[in-house]
């Protein structure tokens, strides 16, 4: 390049770049505003002012300070930043959040949750054992629940109430209700061992699974087609129930009563509880029928029967579980370690457990002294509302297809429904709502 040439790439760069104030990304002093007499005085006579500075008095001092008052001179800096910086562009989506921040504040909306029940059933002759499971919600909408030896049918669609079968005295009494994914067959676990399969749309037996247990059913739980029962024997057996020979697998960890069995969303787990004080986390693909199977995980952290499990359904391999009376913690666990996460202590017998489906919180039911739900609001575990009118222990809950209502069933024999987990509104409280007297079979749905 020959002298005095310019570089055709730096002409480019200079046609292109404009150097206009909203460019700059600094603040360059405003040279307009400074003193330069002053500021040359300043930095070459530094030796003399110092000078000047030991044959100073304090009148000459005084004298200097109100001569620069009066005449306006700024002695004590050599730049001037008297301009402000360029106010930066306003862009349309900053006048749009100015607008949204101008605008009237939006009040927050808070859920409801009625402190009463919508709905009470008289339910005579309901067992008061805290083993069984003898109440089920179906994806059909209709709640299935065990009195004595006699299984009750209420659609919640239409309030009706029907007879689904009345077990022989020397078979009974049920122990144990399960509707299958379909919404149309149950299961019905028998205190003589054997567990019953009904299609409840006809209010026909479709088959008997006898062999699994020796000793009442008191638990079961749905995988697809499998059906899972828990023994007071301390077995766990997977029944095929579309095959002949329905034992398909066993799981062997428990030596006292399974009174808790929950498959996961995913049907590749399940967590069992007994009164044996352990929880157990099995494998589906470790099943075995002629060999001991190894459990997953065996939690031993309860000191007391373990009969409430809960899967949580935005978390995977998140497990809710809950002791008996002597133990009265929520427990959670991470089902794919092992590891224990966290427990709190309810202050009274925990009997079951249900995630919402919506929110992030988890509803228990309890014993002695209060028989309450309570809602607590997960990770936090601080109490949102505390739902009382059951008179003895709450003993069973089952959540609606719609995941906004739950029912309940205690020792006191009545059945409520209450609305914890419904959408988010403002409302006013329901009245109190009383059992209504009679069997359950004749009872009509309080609104």
């Amino acid at each position: 390049m020959t002298a005095g040439s310019r570089d055709p790439l730096l002409d480019r760069f200079f046609k292109r770049k404009t150097f206009s104030p909203e460019n700059l990304d600094r603040f360059i002093p405003n040279r307009s505003a400074m003193d330069f007499d002053y500021a040359h005085g300043v930095l070459t006579g530094a030796i003399a002012g110092a000078k000047e500075k030991e044959n100073s008095s304090p009148s000459r001092d005084a004298f200097r300070k109100r001569l620069a008052e009066s005449l306006g001179i700024n002695r004590t800096r050599i730049f001037a930043f008297r301009n402000k910086p360029p106010a930066p562009k306003q862009t349309p989506a900053d006048d749009y959040w100015s607008s949204f921040q101008q605008s009237k504040p939006v009040k927050a909306i808070t859920r409801y949750i009625p402190q009463t029940s919508e709905r009470t059933l008289d339910a005579p002759d309901l067992q008061d054992d805290f083993y069984l499971n003898l109440l089920d919600w179906g994806s059909n909408n209709v709640v299935a629940i065990a009195l004595a030896n006699t299984v009750y049918l209420w659609d919640a669609t239409n309030s009706t109430t029907s007879e689904l079968v009345t077990i022989d005295h020397h078979m009974g009494p049920v122990t144990s209700v399960k509707w299958a994914p379909d919404g149309r067959h149950i299961s019905v676990g028998l205190y003589n061992s054997e567990v019953q399969l009904w299609d409840s749309s006809v209010s026909k037996l479709m088959r008997t699974l006898r062999g699994c247990h020796h000793s009442r059913v008191g638990s079961l739980d749905w995988n697809n087609h499998v059906l899972t029962t828990g023994g007071m024997d301390g077995r766990i057996v997977n029944n095929d129930v579309r095959t002949r020979q329905h034992m398909v697998g066993t799981y062997s960890g428990h030596h006292q009563e399974v009174c808790g069995l929950k498959w996961s969303s995913s049907g590749q787990q399940l967590a069992s509880g007994g009164n044996d004080n352990l929880l157990h986390i099995w494998d589906r693909s470790m099943s075995s029928v002629n060999s001991r199977t190894e459990w997953l995980h065996r939690l031993e952290d309860h000191t007391a029967a373990v009969k409430a499990l809960a899967w949580c359904p935005f978390q995977a391999n998140l497990l809710a579980s809950g002791g008996g009376g002597d133990d009265q913690c929520i427990k959670f666990w991470n089902t794919r370690t092992g590891s224990y996460l966290n427990s709190v202590d309810t202050g009274s017998q925990v009997t079951s457990l249900l995630w919402s489906t919506r929110e992030r919180e988890l509803l228990s039911s309890h014993g002695f002294s209060q028989n309450q739900l309570t809602l607590w609001k997960y990770p936090s575990m601080v109490k949102m509302a505390e739902l009382t009118g059951h008179t003895s222990r709450v003993l069973f809950m089952a959540q609606s297809p719609d995941g906004c209502t739950v029912a309940s069933a205690a020792g006191d024999e009545t059945l409520r429904f209450w609305n914890v987990f419904g959408s988010l509104q403002v409302a006013a409280k329901s009245a109190s709502l009383k059992p209504v007297p009679g069997p359950f079979t004749h009872l009509n749905c309080i609104r």
